[in-house]
């Protein structure tokens, strides 16, 4: 059991983290996950650490995060792991900037530090090709790949490989992630809630290959997804196999206010079925109005409340 050896030591520590912007809630969970923070020295052990992060310019809110997140933080050596660390991370990212993106999404590396498995998976990737900026990807959005076990790496690498994507991509990094730990129960279940719309195998991989996350969201988004997409707008499982990314949109906030706004233009003729769900679902907000709303709106009014969610379809 954990014995509080200097009550006042223990006070500036509080008073320390305060000062930097931890809530108490922060404070509490840092407490609890490393209450060995409280017996430091605050001013010669904590307070160097703090600065340190401070001086690459993240914030105080995200700094205060990353720490109620990993308290270990502040326990490692500044001298013997975090800023060897963030030298290597330096060397692989170039800017103090995507080094600020890992310890604010990732802080855990500072305290597992480079030399455990980092380095290694690093030089593994370079071998096979990897290109820098596909490692910089990995190390600033699917940086838990990079601390896997090497030998893990390499099998997970061999795997994506065998799916014939191309390892100089960005999206074989992504690939790496999708498969990477409990990923791959998620994406196993994914690849037979498809098959149930009538992919095929084929599809399932082509799929994947254009875009790796379509694989790991909940069941419940997967199938209420194809429901509207299948069923409500008609358009057949194997178009949107083409384009897998519609998967990751948001169906209230994307696809039914878009789909709404086509279904209307359809049924009153002043568009043909011979467009693909790329380019209606695709483009961003200010294209798809200008080509599917504003045009329109001479004809149908109420077309830009359609695609608001104010008027029915039925009502346009």
């Amino acid at each position: 059991m954990f014995k509080l050896r200097s009550p006042e030591n223990a006070d500036s520590v509080l008073a320390l983290l305060r000062n930097h912007g931890l809530s108490e809630t922060q404070i509490s969970k840092v407490f609890r996950s490393a209450p060995k923070i409280l017996q430091l020295d605050p001013q010669k052990i904590l307070l160097p650490k703090i600065e340190f992060f401070s001086s690459l310019g993240i914030s105080r809110e995200d700094l205060a995060k990353a720490v109620a997140r990993k308290p270990n933080l502040l326990v490692m050596s500044l001298q013997n792991r975090i800023m060897p660390t963030y030298d290597f991370l330096r060397s692989m990212l170039l800017s103090e900037k995507n080094v600020v993106t890992v310890i604010k999404r990732s802080s855990w590396i500072f305290v597992e530090g480079h030399r455990k498995h980092l380095v290694r998976n690093v030089g593994l990737l370079r071998e096979l090709g990897m290109p820098q900026t596909c490692i910089a990807f990995l190390l600033t959005h699917c940086s838990s790949v990079l601390m896997l076990n090497p030998e893990k790496l390499g099998k997970l690498v061999g795997e994506v490989k065998e799916m014939g994507i191309n390892v100089e991509n960005t999206t074989f990094a992504s690939a790496l992630d999708t498969l990477c730990g409990n990923n791959k129960l998620v994406w196993n279940r994914s690849r037979e809630a498809y098959k149930k719309w009538g992919w095929s195998e084929d599809d399932v991989l082509s799929a994947f290959k254009r875009c790796p996350t379509c694989m790991i969201m909940s069941e419940q988004k997967l199938m209420q997804s194809m429901d509207f997409l299948v069923n409500k707008m008609g358009w057949s499982s194997g178009m949107i196999a083409k384009y897998p990314v519609v998967m990751n949109l948001s169906l209230e906030r994307r696809l039914i206010p878009r789909c709404s706004v086509v279904k209307v233009l359809l049924l009153k003729g002043l568009i043909n079925e011979n467009f693909n769900l790329g380019s209606v679902v695709i483009p961003a907000e200010k294209q798809f109005l200008e080509t599917f709303v504003n045009r329109y709106l001479g004809k149908v009014p109420q077309l830009l409340s359609v695609y608001q969610g104010k008027v029915d379809i039925q009502d346009a």
